[in-house]
């Protein structure tokens, strides 16, 4: 019998330390007054979502991770519209040949044909020059040009030993353009490059609206506006993440000088109630405290001016929202002063307290 109550004993302690290592299993085996997990589960203290406070910093956080997003889709796109941008421009040149030419001179067919066979030659090829001078002068200006602007005269000679055509079929092409509704692709500008032309005699140079440039080329611009851009942003996200601190940092400010306000307001109940209980058990002369006697009391001198405005606005306060409170003007020592008084009984406050 002292064997199996030895062996009682045992399993009852092997048990027992089951229970307080896994102390869900109570419920099944038994019950030995051990919670349940399911019980301290529920029973477990939940975290509290965060106040509605930083409500502000949340949803500029997010609107700086959506501007984030957006400049790396912006960099990309900037970098295919550069390289394939020039590529509609090539079948610009063919369209030349579907553009109407006035042609009212002479009323033949015939005429009309070589007319504008003529004409949209003498385009085609001013426009292969302006654009290849244009390209040339945006990637590196191999020819040392002075503009992507060119004279008229030295356009005109180009076109003219190409094409083989007079003078006046190369002004009656530079009348197409100017009376033409229809963006060519050329421009044709005065001696001052910002005021638009209205005639022949006013135009002094020839520029191309869209230059060729090699692939290379076309690759090295879209990079450095790319990085431009993307530099632009950059400092545009550095101010908005510096505007988030300065005001994250601003509002915690507030906050801390919001509490030590209230907590110089209650000490300063505290020093004024005091002094009226003293004063009436005649421990005191006068009935109020003068203002800034309660402030050396509270603020040393070290510390005054980094509490000013604490100071300041704990006055303000219990003048406006303390009506225990009266601040009222005496003559202390010869000299006119601010004072407090409670006015409440000190029989009210001890019945309160």
């Amino acid at each position: 019998s002292s064997v199996g109550k030895e062996a009682e004993r045992d399993a009852g302690s092997r048990a027992g330390g089951l229970i307080r290592r896994f102390p869900w299993r109570a419920a099944s085996d038994g019950g030995h007054g051990v919670t349940p997990r399911s019980a301290l589960l529920r029973s477990a203290p939940r975290q509290q979502p965060e106040g509605k406070g930083k409500g502000l910093e949340y949803y500029l956080s997010q609107f700086l991770c959506f501007a984030s997003l957006v400049l790396l889709l912006i960099f990309l796109g900037i970098l295919v519209v550069k390289m394939a941008g020039s590529g509609w421009l090539d079948g610009r040149e063919e369209s030349f040949n579907l553009l109407p030419v006035d042609c009212d001179k002479r009323t033949d067919d015939f005429c009309q044909a070589k007319h504008k066979d003529v004409t949209m030659a003498v385009l085609h090829e001013l426009y292969n020059y302006l654009s290849v001078q244009a390209g040339n002068f945006e990637c590196g200006n191999p020819e040392n040009l002075k503009s992507k602007c060119i004279w008229v005269s030295e356009a005109k000679d180009h076109v003219l030993n190409v094409t083989g055509s007079s003078s006046q079929k190369f002004e009656a092409a530079l009348h197409w353009i100017l009376n033409s509704n229809k963006d060519l692709g050329i421009r044709l500008k005065g001696r001052d490059l910002s005021e638009p032309v209205s005639s022949l005699e006013e135009v002094f140079c020839l520029e191309s609206a869209h230059p060729q440039m090699g692939l290379g080329c076309r690759f090295r611009r879209a990079v450095v506006t790319a990085i431009t851009n993307l530099f632009l942003f950059f400092w545009s996200l550095i101010t908005l993440w510096g505007i988030l601190l300065y005001l994250r940092y601003r509002w915690r400010k507030m906050e801390e000088e919001e509490q030590a306000m209230y907590d110089m307001v209650k000490k300063i109940i505290a020093v004024v109630q005091d002094h009226y209980k003293e004063w009436e058990r005649n421990l005191e002369r006068y009935p109020y405290v003068g203002i800034f006697h309660v402030r050396d009391s509270l603020i040393p001198p070290q510390s005054r001016k980094k509490m000013k405005r604490v100071w300041e606005r704990a006055v303000d306060f219990l003048a406006s929202n303390e009506s225990r409170i009266q601040t009222e003007s005496h003559r202390v020592a010869g000299e006119d002063m601010l004072v407090w008084r409670w006015t409440q009984p000190s029989y009210l406050s001890d019945s309160e307290h």
